[in-house]
């Protein structure tokens, strides 16, 4: 490296983003992302122990992927190279190959090559580098934002293990922020700023689990707010709404806000109002309400107050919340759009929760009444001998499958807790109870 080379290198780290002159050297500088990083885990064992194998990181941006490479850079004894897919061709690729044989065959050295944007690779370069990582020549590190199972060739996926990281949590976040602020060299200690509890939330909150963003509006926010009296600045849930653009909603998570919005939510979809649903879900959303909360009481309303008019209502919600888990902000929120607006814009029944009720109300007010011999467990031996199971009937040797019997308690007598409703779903079912001779 000649002196203009080393001097453009150190003025560009100088003045580079506070998020990327944060970026930890160690891996036990790493926040976040203990699932993976935890002391003892494979990928941290693997780190320290200087043996990596091929892996690809995947996640959303701004958690930590390049970081991770950049440890194994700063602690692998292989020879590091790197290159981006949205600008690397196929010379580029030739001569990284051409450097890894030479280490291997005349240092016995490894090479680890880091691909960032690997899903820009088409399947031609891809397959280039496949014989090479197959071989050993080339420990490949792969980054994406994207599926790797849908982006990534199958072969190359074969011979990598693939670690998935997630959105920071709101305590990850916090703690980069207080190390941001405190941090003299790299940080912004020096500008002698300081931050709100409520402001670090926030902005914790609302950056989504991406700790670039969270760091890149924190440092223009300190760049950009006059010093107080008192020769400090002070960051507070204004000043940090305006540099990541978003505005400030009040709402309490604990409080008033939070329950009079869910209430809206719910009752929105109640009462088949898809615009109003799609409404009070984007307060919640934007004002930072947990989206797995979201996803449970979208649960409850597809089976309380949609039911059996439309049971598939349970079966998108349940989807919806499933997928919600490993997706996560800001992708989900169109998942829970959807499952939202279906239950929203289905047929509506409380048949279910009516007759649950009723059998919960019968339950409480007569106690403990005597199941029926014929109903008791008759698995084991000599049950038969004590009445269990004696009488009853085998529905499949009966036309339809039904064969009449009552199964409550006879203290209960015609007791009816069900009753169906005038619902296309429902009355089908009222047509073959009415087929069979159930009454």
């Amino acid at each position: 490296m000649d002196l203009f080379e080393y001097n453009r290198q150190q003025l560009l780290k100088g003045n580079a983003p506070l998020a990327s002159r944060m970026r930890p050297e160690s891996l036990d500088d790493i926040v976040g992302q203990e699932h993976i990083l935890g002391e003892g885990k494979l990928l941290y064992r693997a780190i320290k122990a200087d043996k990596m194998g091929s892996v690809i990181f995947y996640g959303p941006p701004g958690v930590g992927k390049t970081t991770l490479a950049r440890v194994i850079a700063n602690t692998t004894s292989a020879d590091f190279r790197q290159v981006n897919a949205t600008v690397a061709g196929k010379k580029d690729m030739e001569m990284v190959v051409e450097a890894a044989k030479s280490n291997l065959g005349q240092q016995n050295k490894r090479t680890i090559l880091f691909i960032d944007e690997i899903h820009r690779f088409n399947k031609g370069q891809q397959d280039y580098l496949l014989p090479f990582v197959e071989d050993g020549t080339l420990i490949l590190i792969g980054a994406t934002t994207e599926n790797p199972y849908f982006e990534v060739n199958g072969a190359l996926l074969s011979r990598s293990r693939i670690f998935e990281l997630k959105p920071l949590s709101t305590d990850n976040i916090r703690t980069l922020i207080d190390k941001a602020l405190t941090d003299p060299d790299k940080g912004l200690g020096k500008q002698r700023a300081d931050i709100t509890d409520e402001g670090k939330t926030f902005l914790a909150e609302r950056t989504g689990g991406d700790a670039r963003e969270a760091l890149n509006a924190l440092e223009l926010a300190v760049l950009t707010t006059d010093r107080s009296a008192d020769g400090l600045i002070h960051l507070n849930t204004e000043v940090l709404a305006e540099c990541i653009q978003k505005k400030v909603l009040r709402y309490d998570k604990e409080g008033e806000n939070h329950y009079d919005a869910i209430s809206a939510f719910i009752e929105s979809m109640k009462h088949s109002d898809p615009d109003a649903t799609l409404y009070y879900l984007a307060r919640m959303v934007e004002a930072g309400e947990d989206v797995k909360y979201i996803a449970r009481r979208i649960m409850m309303c597809a089976s309380v107050d949609v039911g059996l008019a439309d049971s598939q209502a349970l079966v998108v919600a349940t989807n919806a919340s499933l997928a919600v888990e490993r997706i996560g902000l800001p992708e989900c929120k169109y998942i829970l759009a959807h499952a939202a607006v279906y239950v929203a814009c289905s047929p509506k029944s409380d048949t279910v929760s009516r007759a649950y009720a009723l059998a919960e109300a019968e339950v409480r007010q007569s106690g403990h009444i005597e199941i029926p011999l014929i109903l008791k467990d008759e698995s084991y031996k000599s049950a038969h001998k004590l009445g269990r199971g004696v009488g009853l009937t085998d529905i499949h040797a009966y036309p339809n499958h039904y064969a009449g019997q009552r199964m409550l308690p006879e203290e209960l007598g015609d007791t009816t807790f069900f009753h169906l409703g005038d619902n296309k779903r429902e009355q089908a079912i009222a047509e073959w109870f009415r087929r069979i001779g159930k009454k």
